[in-house]
Parts: structure tokens; sequence; C-alpha cells
């Protein structure tokens, strides 16, 4: 969430454009590419960490890989004033790993891993335990058909500047 950031000015977009570029690349490499001083890069990037810009610096890593390949999205229904207790005892489940609140009939999607079938039955039976949870509906994940992106938004936001 941005938080104390009002807009990001053409240097603040062409420094993210270069980072989804190439997300490994080193403040250097970044001013050497933007033709700015290692100074100025280092001083806008923390910057926009303090303004929340950046999601995570956790790298993204397959679960698949981990020994989880199924994954599932599961709507969850839930009391809503019991919302932040039944939100921290689901970030307890290590299998979730991502979690939405939602605005309508489902009030979270929240993301699991799992190695079999059998294993998402027990974790969709560990969240449904949580008192406050009213019901769950579980959709298998076939694939990824647009993975996450932010590139087109910067380019609309560079062209609206």
């Amino acid at each position: 969430m941005l938080r104390t950031m009002s807009a990001l000015d053409h240097v603040d977009l062409e420094l993210l454009a270069a980072l989804s570029d190439d997300h490994r690349a080193t403040v250097v490499a970044l001013a050497d590419r933007l033709g700015l001083s290692r100074n100025t890069v280092q001083a806008r990037m923390s910057r926009l960490d303090r303004a929340g810009v950046f999601l995570s610096y956790e790298r993204a890593i397959a679960p698949r890989s981990l020994g989880f390949p199924l994954e599932a999205l599961l709507n969850v229904k839930l009391h809503q004033g019991d919302l932040p207790r039944i939100t921290e005892e689901i970030d307890a489940i290590p299998e979730v790993v991502q979690a939405h609140g939602l605005s309508g009939q489902v009030d979270l999607l929240v993301k699991v891993a799992c190695r079999d079938a059998h294993h998402l039955f027990d974790v969709d039976a560990r969240i449904l335990a949580i008192d406050g949870v009213e019901r769950t509906e579980t959709h298998l994940v076939m694939g990824e058909v647009i993975p996450y992106r932010v590139a087109p938004l910067m380019q609309l936001a560079r062209d609206a500047e």
C-alpha cells in the first residue's frame, strides 16, 4: 500500500521499469542504465521502499519445487466481527501462501499449496475448524495463464504523465 507518496514522477517510473526488467539489478547498474548518480538511485529506492511501493523482497519460489504441486484457491465466508482473529489464525497455517480480503459474497480468498488432494482436504478442514469461519469453497488452480505483472500499469502511468 502506498503510504506517504502522492504520486510517482517520471524518474521513479523509469527506475521501477528498470527494476521490472531486471529485478536483480544493483544500485550501480540501475544508476548506469538511467544516467543517474548512485546516491540518487539509492535515495529514491529508500523513499519508494518507505512508501510501500515494493510489495516484498522475498524471492518468488514455486511451491511445486518444495514438494507442493497442488495449488487451490479457497473462498472463505466468515463472521465479519472476527476477521482480524481469523486472519491471524489462517496466517499461522504454513500451506497458506497468500490471502486477500474481498467485498461481496466471499470474505477472504486464500491461496494454498498442498502435496496432494488429501493434504488439501486437511488444510481446508483446518480453516473450517477456526471459530467464526462459516464455510469454504475450493477451486483447484489448473495453471497460471497471466502471471503477476505491473509493467503494463507502469506504461499507462508513464503515458499519463
